[in-house]
């Protein structure tokens, strides 16, 4: 474990719950001020399209997702086209985002999913996404936040690090870390809230060179602030 997150975990440790709700709201107000208008990186012009490049997302990264897109849903824009897609083109199709034949797998048998048990829609319910084939609980919560505006907060890599970074959680798994946010957070700020940490995971608190000279939430962050006094 790191300095700053040992200092976190510390910091965690002593810190009451009210205290610790009190801090996430004011670190999500803040990040507000610098992105007042987060949304979903990942392009897309329907629930389908969302579903299949969060899919593609994982162990990728949005901007090579979002390059490899525009093709693969202009060949198949729907669940029926793209479940009868050959495999061999969609492995051509989605090579760069990497583990591509497995994605291929997923997304293929996912759409068939949808044409089967869904007449070819995308679910608006948790357990009906999670049940699709690739979709775990944080692709679920991106679809249901960004698609349909249910209230969702998905704890992708970035997430997961600025929480333990910031001491609002104390967890390495990600289904607790987003019961812990979320039972801090507003409903109506959860989505965004998985937001603002990427963008502010992408801008500022980059993993291997974190430029906490140039944070504005940097005061709020145990992990920098007590390592810095050790």
């Amino acid at each position: 474990m790191s300095e700053k997150f040992a200092a976190s975990r510390k910091f965690y440790e002593s810190e009451s719950a009210t205290a610790r709700k009190r801090r996430a709201r004011a670190v999500i107000k803040e990040l507000y001020k610098e992105f007042p208008q987060p949304e979903c990186a990942l392009l897309h012009k329907n629930p389908f399209q969302l579903l299949i490049a969060t899919i593609l997302s994982a162990q990728s990264t949005d901007e090579q997702v979002n390059k490899i897109t525009p093709k693969l849903f202009a060949e198949y824009p729907d669940a029926g086209s793209m479940s009868h897609a050959p495999m061999e083109h969609l492995i051509e199709l989605i090579r760069t985002t990497g583990f591509f034949n497995n994605k291929a797998k997923n997304i293929k048998a996912c759409a068939s999913a949808l044409i089967d048990d869904h007449g070819g829609k995308v679910p608006q319910d948790m357990d009906a996404l999670t049940a699709l084939p690739g979709v775990g609980r944080k692709t679920a919560n991106v679809v249901l936040g960004n698609a349909f505006d249910i209230p969702g907060l998905p704890v992708d890599t970035h997430v997961k690090r600025i929480a333990n970074l910031l001491a609002l959680t104390d967890s390495e798994d990600p289904e607790k870390i987003e019961q812990q946010l979320c039972a801090m957070l507003p409903e109506e700020d959860w989505t965004d809230a998985s937001h603002l940490l990427i963008l502010h995971g992408r801008k500022t608190c980059i993993a291997r060179r974190p430029q906490c000279e140039e944070c504005r939430i940097e005061r709020k962050c145990p992990g920098s602030r007590l390592s810095a006094t050790t």
